[in-house]
């Protein structure tokens, strides 16, 4: 069930916006969804702490005590990685939510139609992520990862060790190829980079480039090669810029 979070200081507002959502949702073909609604940035981020981010998040970017820009920056320091749609009066801050790595920004007053075009996107997109899957050969037979629950790849002992989002470690057999011919599934796929030799990053996971390495969700440091820190913060803030540009930002 896909988990909704609407954050508006604005009581009408917030009325408005809900009662589109829940028209979206009651559309024939529509997602299976909950919807929390928030009247604070703060109040959203407890609800996160104690019942785990959301799918989707809808922000009002002008809110007092904490904007809607700095609220999607805490959430990605938080590790939620669920797609965030910005509601403002103005293009102004367009350029910031790519800080946050936004999904979209819309101008109010919403329109119907717009906001559920950006809406179909976004289930689609998250469909594609959580269903494309590539196949590990392990010394237990063959293993199906899905691509978004992939964090990073490194080469361990002449063997590819998947770590997962939940905290799995999944190892291939030892590798009779390269290590970039055998990861050469996931270099297909824009969400993935090739750091150094060693590591295959998944830029979805990155929340941050602090010293030469990729800081990853979940704490881990991953260290790029001599001379590739260039592409590595092309690559991710890349990454990003064209998910933006996707969805019509």
């Amino acid at each position: 069930m896909l988990r909704i979070a609407l954050c508006d200081d604005d009581k009408e507002q917030r009325a408005i916006l809900s009662a589109l959502l829940r028209d979206y949702l009651r559309r024939p073909g529509a997602p299976q969804a909950r919807l929390w609604t928030f009247s604070s940035g703060l109040e959203l981020l407890s609800a996160v702490e104690d019942k785990g981010g959301f799918d989707l998040y809808i922000l009002d970017v002008i809110m007092p005590e904490m904007s809607g820009i700095q609220l999607g920056k805490k959430l990605r320091g938080m590790g939620s990685g669920g797609a965030i749609v910005y509601l403002s009066f103005s293009r102004e801050y367009a350029l910031d939510s790519y800080e946050a790595q936004a999904f979209s920004y819309l101008l109010r007053p919403v329109q119907a139609e717009d906001l559920y075009q950006v809406l179909d996107r976004a289930v689609e997109a998250m469909e594609k992520h959580r269903t494309a899957c590539i196949a590990v050969k392990t010394k237990d037979g063959s293993r199906l990862l899905r691509l978004d629950e992939i964090q990073y790849v490194e080469l361990v002992r002449r063997k590819a060790r998947y770590y997962l989002s939940g905290g799995e470690q999944v190892e291939s057999v030892t590798l009779r190829v390269p290590f970039r011919e055998a990861v050469s599934a996931l270099m297909e796929d824009p969400r993935f980079f090739l750091c150094g030799s060693s590591f295959v990053v998944n830029l979805y996971y990155v929340i941050a480039l602090e010293n030469g390495c990729f800081l990853m969700d979940g704490g881990a440091r991953l260290a790029w090669a001599r001379g590739q820190a260039p592409e590595a913060r092309q690559r991710w803030s890349g990454y990003w810029l064209d998910a933006a540009r996707e969805e019509d930002l």
